[in-house]
């Protein structure tokens, strides 16, 4: 007999937490941990993580400010390719780094100490119907996160940007 992650006290304790640090109110909190967890990842090379949920830095610039932002997301692989859910604990409103992704349509991953350059594709609806179960079986939070927002979380492929070979002058 399996048991839900949901069951537990701590993940009930984790679900309340994370439906109270969805609401705007909450938002300079959440930055601050957010940056916590990024010199974290990046103090450590990406070993201050939990091993179940793999984690990369997302660098992308900002629509608004030009400013270059980093968030830690949990991902799956796939092959070079990292797959990513834009779940902003299920608000009703796209996170800020998808929509920076979605103008800049390029940023820069770094996973443990590996750093590539990735360009966004939102998936598409079959290869969203793919890629959600392995996210939720990964991550079972996404399950509740699609609950709480009547928008559909957006499945994000970060594929891998091939760097051009200097072309030898003729």
């Amino acid at each position: 007999m399996s048991v839900s992650p949901f069951n537990t006290e701590k993940s009930k304790l984790f679900s309340a937490l994370s439906n109270i640090l969805r609401h705007k109110p909450m938002r300079p909190v959440v930055r601050l941990f957010t940056q916590l967890h990024v010199v974290l990842y990046r103090f450590t090379n990406g070993k201050a993580q939990i091993a179940k949920y793999p984690t990369l830095l997302l660098t992308v610039r900002g629509r608004k400010t030009g400013k270059l932002r980093t968030i830690p997301l949990i991902y799956i692989p796939d092959g070079k390719r990292f797959i990513i859910a834009a779940a902003y604990s299920g608000s009703d409103q796209n996170p800020a780094w998808w929509l920076n992704l979605q103008q800049s349509g390029e940023a820069l991953v770094q996973m443990m100490g590996l750093k590539v350059r990735v360009r966004a594709v939102l998936a598409t609806p079959s290869e969203r119907q793919s890629f959600w179960p392995r996210l939720v079986a990964m991550y079972p939070y996404f399950t509740e996160y699609q609950e709480r927002t009547e928008r559909q979380i957006p499945v994000v492929i970060l594929e891998p940007i091939e760097e051009q070979p200097a072309s030898s002058p003729s």
